[in-house]
């Protein structure tokens, strides 16, 4: 490589650096630079310049040189090594031929986007905030009219940093010394921690960002200083609207309504489309009674300002962690003989919403349905939950004796005997001391990777169909006194077949736990409670330690450490109406092989007409290489990241727990092609053209359903043509 050419590139005036970009590629292979050339390449390029593909969050790709003919020949193009594991989960830019991702540790690394060589690589380790968390998705590109200023957005820890794309060093001029902290700005005392894993979206001068955590808002940042330009609470203040959705004063305690899913922008008229998150704590409402506007809604601002234009929520008063899990979908549809600007939003429960995306118009009627009702003291649930009528929900709605898992007939029974005792109550079941089968389960129906859509107005969505496992633990007594040690593992792990009371349930087949020791020893009671023993599982994947726990408070005995049962209680908090709840945790439902508790499939992807608001099909996502050998057609597996749709006819996805990308014919849902991972593709694929060639880039760090991980980038492109001399 010819190192003489940085001298060439500082000694550019800016306006031509804005030209030509910050690209090896732009360099002959004498050092020197052919403005022709580069002009004629340009042409030849089409960026993917903003998280999921434009500010409509379309993940739609105009590129058709891979189309449904030729998308057999691809191959792997070029792999690059971030050299970090975990979640990766970035949706990478791709501008002036200079692809930027976030790794799995949140440094930044720009590479040639046609070879996969680094350019450079930021540290945030180097900064004041030091090294950042794991699920970063995406980064910000923002660029001045004139091409003169640009700037690459990240995050790391509490912080928000603004870099020079070209060179990856901090903008010191932005926020204090090249960054903000990201609890600046939000009408509350002090600096709440405040985190980022979805990147913003720029309008204008504007970054608009949600969040993690903190007391709810949305802001607006200047890009150039870093300074505040609007925001907008999500919990209410007084005269706002939503105000007495709340208890009084409800926005001084509240939190958790950082948005952190996401935002789109229609550009041209100035409106930004909030998706937000549920209020907290996520499955316990005693203190939060009411609908709790902006709580699981989506929120149309006026992107210049942050006023209020429309808004519809989507779950009221929530309960079960069903915050809006991907940004609005922006497309156009015909609909009722009228073309109609639309805003599609997805939810964990399987259900689209669609609405005019200006004046707030459902495209179809939506229904408020009745729910079951919380026996938790002090809880109000709210009785009613929208449902629209088109389209269909994209999954299974309920969870009954039909769907039990036939894997193997071992699998069937046993499945069939924990949901007669721990029943499925649709996707809105009331949180209890009881164990419910949660199935929509937390992770979806739709997740974060979100939908793409075509210019036909038809939406693309992989879908999640896993169960989960539901319950409410007391953490005191009604009367406030603390729970006995092991109560708590007890009413987890036990109570769904045993009972709250230990009385069995004889109907199930489930004896009774009271006196139990005078039937076995407590060895022999330990050594079943470990291994299972007929139609009780093996609970060994819990802790020693809690599992000695359950048997002390089973048995009414002392701890076997020594340590007095009255000092060994599990407490959290005063006793709140009466008594206090938490979540017993995220458990998913799997069989004793580890695949999913329910009959399949587990994961699709599906094609959905907006005009018309009928789903054109729905197919199986991934496959499990034990299963396909025993001749178990494909399943679907559980999956993370999303689709993108391109003009060449083709659906291009990873996600799945296989470590495969795929590649399906968006008309009829046909798989194309193929191709293995090194880890899986739990992101969604970025498109784009460099000097005439197109590539699919995806980030494989796998991670997810406990599958290995890795740090990843995996560029796919049709053989190249050789050209003449």
């Amino acid at each position: 490589m010819n190192l003489s050419f940085p001298l060439r590139l500082i000694a550019l005036p800016l306006g031509l650096l804005g030209l030509v970009g910050f690209s090896l590629i732009s360099f002959g292979a004498n050092g020197t630079d052919s403005l022709a050339s580069r002009t004629a390449s340009s042409r030849a390029n089409t960026d993917w310049p903003a998280y999921l593909g434009d500010k409509g969050r379309s993940l739609y790709s105009p590129l058709r040189q891979v189309n449904r003919t030729n998308v057999k020949q691809l191959k792997v193009a070029w792999t690059y090594d971030t050299g970090d594991k975990g979640e990766y989960q970035a949706n990478n830019l791709i501008i002036n031929g200079v692809l930027y991702t976030p790794s799995p540790t949140r440094k930044v690394i720009a590479l040639d986007a046609a070879t996969g060589i680094e350019l450079w690589k930021w540290n945030p380790a180097t900064e004041r905030s030091g090294a950042g968390g794991g699920r970063q998705r995406g980064l910000v590109y923002w660029q001045s009219k004139s091409g003169a200023e640009q700037r690459l957005f990240t995050s790391a820890g509490n912080y928000l940093f603004a870099l020079d794309p070209k060179t990856g060093t901090p903008v010191r001029s932005f926020g204090e010394n090249g960054s903000i902290h990201l609890g600046t700005g939000l009408d509350v005392d002090g600096l709440p921690n405040i985190g980022l894993n979805t990147p913003g979206i720029i309008y204008q001068d504007l970054l608009i960002l949600g969040g993690l955590g903190g007391p709810g808002a949305v802001r607006a940042f200047d890009v150039r200083t870093g300074q505040r330009r609007w925001i907008f609470h999500l919990i209410p203040r007084p005269g706002e609207v939503g105000y007495e959705t709340w208890p009084e004063d409800a926005y001084k305690t509240a939190t958790g309504l950082m948005p952190w899913s996401g935002q789109s922008l229609d550009e041209k008229r100035g409106i930004v489309y909030i998706a937000t998150k549920t209020a907290e704590p996520d499955f316990y409402g005693g203190k939060r009674h009411g609908m709790n506007l902006f709580a699981n809604s989506l929120v149309a601002l006026n992107a210049a300002t942050g006023k209020r234009l429309w808004h519809f929520q989507i779950v009221h008063h929530d309960l079960l962690d069903k915050d809006l899990p991907c940004p609005p979908v922006l497309l156009t549809v015909n609909h009722g003989g009228k073309k109609i600007d639309a805003v599609a939003q997805g939810t964990k429960h399987g259900l689209l919403f669609v609405f005019n995306r200006v004046t707030g118009t459902p495209l179809w009627p939506i229904e408020e349905k009745p729910v079951p009702q919380s026996d938790l003291r002090g809880e109000q649930a709210w009785p009613t939950q929208p449902i629209p009528t088109k389209p269909a929900p994209l999954m299974r709605q309920y969870y009954g004796e039909k769907d039990a898992s036939t894997i193997s007939p071992e699998t069937k029974a046993m499945t069939l005997d924990r949901l007669r005792v721990s029943p499925n109550f649709g996707p809105f079941p009331a949180p209890s001391l009881r164990e419910t089968i949660m199935f929509p389960g937390f992770d979806g129906g739709m997740e974060w990777g979100g939908g793409a859509a075509d210019p036909d107005g038809v939406y693309y969505v992989n879908i999640n169909e896993m169960p989960w496992i539901l319950q409410m633990v007391e953490t005191r007594h009604a009367d406030g006194s603390p729970l006995l040690r092991g109560e708590r593992e007890y009413m987890l792990y036990c109570a769904a077949c045993h009972g709250l009371d230990k009385t069995g349930n004889l109907i199930g087949g489930f004896p009774s736990l009271i006196d139990v020791i005078k039937r076995r020893p407590r060895e022999q009671i330990a050594l079943i409670t470990k291994q299972g023993n007929g139609r009780m599982p093996a609970f060994d994947q819990i802790p020693d330690a809690q599992r000695e726990a359950i048997l002390d408070y089973v048995l009414d005995a002392a701890p076997v450490t020594g340590t007095r049962r009255e000092d060994s209680t599990r407490t959290s908090g005063p006793p709140s109406n009466g008594s206090s709840y938490a979540f017993g945790g995220f458990r998913r439902w799997l069989d004793p092989e580890g695949y999913p508790a329910i009959n399949p499939p587990w994961g699709t992807l599906n094609a959905v007409d907006l005009n018309t608001g009928e789903i054109k099909w729905k197919v199986p996502l991934g496959e499990y290489a034990k299963l396909k050998a025993r001749g178990i057609p494909p399943t679907g597996t559980e999956n993370y990241g999303g689709p993108v749709v391109t003009a060449g006819g083709l659906l291009f996805i990873a996600a799945t727990a296989d470590e495969t990308i795929r590649a399906f014919d968006k008309k009829t849902g046909a798989l194309l092609w193929q191709a293995p991972l090194p880890f899986s593709g739990n992101a969604t694929p970025s498109i784009y053209k460099v000097k005439g060639r197109q590539y699919i880039v995806i980030s494989a760090g796998g991670g997810k359903s406990g599958r290995p991980a890795g740090g990843s980038l995996v560029a796919f492109a049709l053989p190249e043509v050789p050209t003449r001399p």
